[in-house]
């Protein structure tokens, strides 16, 4: 076979194990998994105390107050959501908490606001920002069962938005360290509409010099399902959004935590694809990586330090399936994975391990976890 046969034959074959795996022609090939490095750090998963008669729900908003030790965190009022069930209601319950240094409660607040509490940001001035990625519409509408007799209906394919009646939910909270409610984006209840938010926010974040408020959205993963960034001014008005459903350049799937670095670009935890993808406030693409895993939540310390917390490799991804599930540690000067706190319970099922992650000022690690229903601390050995 001549030379330049043979090198379009490999370059044919390269395209058709791209198509098969869902990558492009100009992506990298997977890297392999990233699941060895040192843990440097002493595990305690009973640091933070709730007052007696109320238990942790699923965690996965979490940030450090401005005062660089006190932590704020939300929980589902004691299961994986705040609505009740039997009532339709949310219930009349401090979700959204502070605690102190020692781990004491000492502020609870958003009684009866809150679906399902997902991400959290606490900005320079202390205000706290929450995003709601639920609705409240009445749950068997979503896929009751037929009636006694009836035949099976084939299960229809979900179209993208809010649940018939919402009225509540899929909305972003701005809160005073007090716990007034100073600013909401949103339609309550939910929007998929051209320059409106939001449905699903995954998470909120304000720009280094507070101008710019940006959410991302998109929990569902499936083509024609949201995935896209929103900016906006301080007051609240859309500047503009970017982004959709896939695999590509400034594209997404499950776009699930935001953090910005030292020179002000945007780091978005792509979770589905596996990546994390970095903007400029404009919306600019400047570059993607992957060795730190599938991340569920992300943070940047002043000195540029990444934390990326992986709660869902082996378990719950099907594409992720030889990574372990932790929380990877490095810088971004150079991108490499230093250190790893590997998840307590490797053989666990469904969500486990950190899914939101931050670090106090002292360089404790907190990791909001999901399917065990707890908030862990992580201290220097």
């Amino acid at each position: 076979m001549k030379k330049s046969n043979l090198v379009l034959a490999v370059a044919a074959l390269a395209a058709l194990a791209g198509a098969a795996t869902g990558i492009k022609a100009d992506e990298p090939a997977p890297i392999p998994p990233v699941n060895v490095a040192a843990n440097p750090y002493n595990s305690n998963y009973d640091f933070f105390k709730l007052p007696e008669g109320r238990k942790w729900g699923s965690t996965s908003t979490i940030d450090v107050d401005k005062d660089g030790k006190s932590i704020w965190i939300a929980e589902r009022c004691g299961g994986n959501s705040c609505l009740d069930s039997a009532t339709g209601q949310i219930k009349d319950v401090g979700t959204v908490m502070k605690f102190d240094e020692t781990g004491k409660l000492v502020k609870a607040m958003g009684n009866g606001l809150l679906v399902f509490p997902h991400g959290m940001h606490v900005d320079k001035q202390g205000n706290v920002w929450v995003t709601d990625g639920q609705d409240n519409a009445p749950r068997p509408a979503r896929g009751a069962a037929p009636a006694a007799g009836a035949a099976a209906a084939p299960r229809p394919v979900p179209t993208p938005g809010p649940g018939a009646g919402a009225t509540k939910g899929h909305q972003v909270f701005k809160f005073s360290p007090d716990g007034k409610v100073l600013l909401t984006i949103g339609k309550p209840g939910g929007s998929v509409a051209p320059g409106e938010c939001c449905f699903q926010p995954n998470d909120v974040i304000t720009s280094p010099d507070g101008k710019f408020i940006f959410i991302v959205e998109g929990h569902s993963s499936s083509a024609g399902w949201t995935a896209k960034m929103m900016k906006f001014d301080a007051s609240g008005k859309m500047v503009k959004e970017w982004g959709k459903w896939g695999a590509g350049d400034g594209e997404f799937d499950q776009p699930h935590a935001l953090a910005f670095d030292s020179k002000g670009l945007l780091y978005v935890g792509d979770r589905n694809n596996n990546r994390i993808q970095v903007f400029d406030q404009d919306g600019n693409f400047k570059e993607k990586f992957y060795q730190f895993s599938r991340p569920s939540g992300i943070y940047i310390d002043k000195n540029d330090n990444l934390y990326v917390a992986d709660s869902e490799s082996k378990s719950v991804s099907r594409n992720h399936q030889d990574w372990l599930r932790g929380i990877r540690i490095g810088s971004l000067k150079d991108k490499k994975v230093t250190a790893f706190i590997p998840d307590p319970s490797p053989d666990a099922t469904g969500t486990n391990a950190a899914e939101g992650v931050v670090v106090d000022a002292k360089g404790n690690v907190f990791g909001a976890e999901v399917g065990p229903q707890r908030v862990s601390r992580y201290t220097k050995k």
